[in-house]
């Protein structure tokens, strides 16, 4: 499918990630002023230095531990980091890049700081020099990778080795999670054949689960904690709100025919690797994009829920997927067999850990995308069924815990749906 002219042209001048850097620069700025503004910036620092020397297993929420200023000034610093790589590297914008950028920015908020993730990068760059290949070409990789960052603060600060030799060896077990992480995400695809969008996280949860069992039986424990939030901050939703509202007539900018085109995102099924930005230029992606994240951030709130440091992680993941993957007709089906799930068990719905499995259930959208809206409703129960079951394996060093989850329901539904469909139109 050939892109409208306007897009095209109007594509041409964001190539150079323009569009991007609002977002960490938005944040950045805001955690500033509203530091300096509620008169204490020294506390904001020391909230900053609190969320470096967390351990950041899952659920460490910054916006607890540093406060939301602190929180707010990770973020800006993060996507500024990842913004000068890809900027360095001249990648061009599309839909792979804007999926990972987004989901390195909201788990920002949690899980993810300058300290922790920057080992894993080093690992990365490590690795194309043996294999004599540019860092260009698995930036992306090494950025999904980063979902095993606690891993690096776990070890660096729990307390239980000497800090000097903690802090060597937290550095060499990241180097060494960015060196092997590229060449294992590629064979783990094809257990789950493209149908789990966060392919890195089902790698991730495989390699943290063989490195959390090494440390276990070295006799050091690593276990989830819960460190969230319970307050909503009106100036997080008044943000977000702004963020998708500036997708919205962005998009309406790029493609002035974006509205009447957003149908044609339907069409596709969502499978690894479907490139929206690609397929139908930017501006429908961007609506699909603010779509999903209004979506996103009404369910939380019609639920009655918290919009903390994991909430954002889930909300911003689904948006950034929106430009891969993702849309309104293959998510939804799977967000109600998780909501249906969730209430059969007697779980309550305004609950953290239940909305971001309600959010972050929709990387097997591909799966209701492909086999339809009753399979899809099918692979959400089950997703709600694995993923409070499977973190004790990794200990919570993996933060993209759904997506092994969902690796693991759709390495399992897939070969059963196509033994007794085998007539299915790939």
């Amino acid at each position: 499918m050939e892109l409208n002219k306007v897009d095209e042209k109007d594509i041409g001048r964001v190539k150079k990630l323009s569009l991007l850097c609002v977002i960490p620069i938005l944040f950045l700025f805001v955690g500033i002023i509203y530091g300096i503004y509620k008169g204490s910036f020294h506390s904001v620092i020391n909230g900053f230095i609190n969320i470096i020397l967390a351990p950041t297993i899952l659920v460490t929420d910054f916006i607890e531990v540093g406060g939301i200023e602190a929180a707010f000034i990770n973020v800006g610093l993060v996507g500024i980091l990842n913004i000068y790589i890809m900027h360095h590297y001249r990648l061009k914008l599309n839909g792979i890049l804007i999926a990972a950028f987004f989901t390195v920015i909201g788990f920002s908020f949690f899980g993810k700081n300058l300290y922790n993730i920057i080992p894993i990068y080093l690992g990365g760059y490590f690795y194309t020099l043996y294999k004599k290949i540019s860092f260009k070409d698995i930036i992306i990789a090494v950025m999904f990778g980063t979902a095993l960052a606690p891993l690096v603060s776990e070890i660096s600060f729990s307390g239980l080795l000497h800090p000097f030799f903690a802090i060597v060896v937290a550095v060499s077990v990241g180097i060494f999670i960015g060196f092997i992480l590229v060449p294992l995400s590629s064979h783990m695809l094809k257990f789950h054949d493209g149908y789990n969008l966060y392919n890195i996280g089902f790698t991730s949860g495989i390699l943290g689960t063989a490195l959390t069992s090494i440390l276990r039986s070295f006799g050091i424990s690593v276990e989830q904690v819960n460190i969230i939030s319970e307050k909503n901050h009106p100036v997080i939703i008044i943000i977000v709100l702004f963020l998708f509202l500036s997708f919205f007539f962005t998009g309406i900018y790029i493609n002035r025919h974006a509205i009447m085109d957003f149908k044609k995102i339907l069409q596709y099924k969502g499978r690894l690797i479907t490139d929206y930005t690609h397929l139908v230029g930017l501006g429908v992606t961007l609506l699909n994009m603010a779509l999903l994240g209004f979506i996103s951030l009404f369910y939380v709130i019609l639920v009655g829920g918290v919009v903390n440091g994991p909430v954002l992680a889930g909300i911003f993941t689904v948006v950034g997927f929106g430009a891969l993957g993702k849309h309104i007709k293959n998510c939804l089906p799977v967000m109600l067999g998780v909501i249906a799930m969730a209430l059969l068990l007697g779980n309550d719905l305004s609950t953290t850990g239940i909305i971001i499995s309600v959010l972050f259930s929709t990387t097997l959208a591909p799966i209701a995308g492909t086999y339809g809206p009753v399979k899809g409703f099918i692979a959400g129960v089950l997703h709600m069924i694995l993923v409070t079951n499977v973190g004790v394996m990794h200990g919570g060093v993996n933060l993209y815990n759904n997506g092994f989850s969902g690796g693991l329901v759709a390495g399992i539904m897939i070969p059963v749906i196509d033994a007794f469909d085998k007539e299915r139109d790939r």
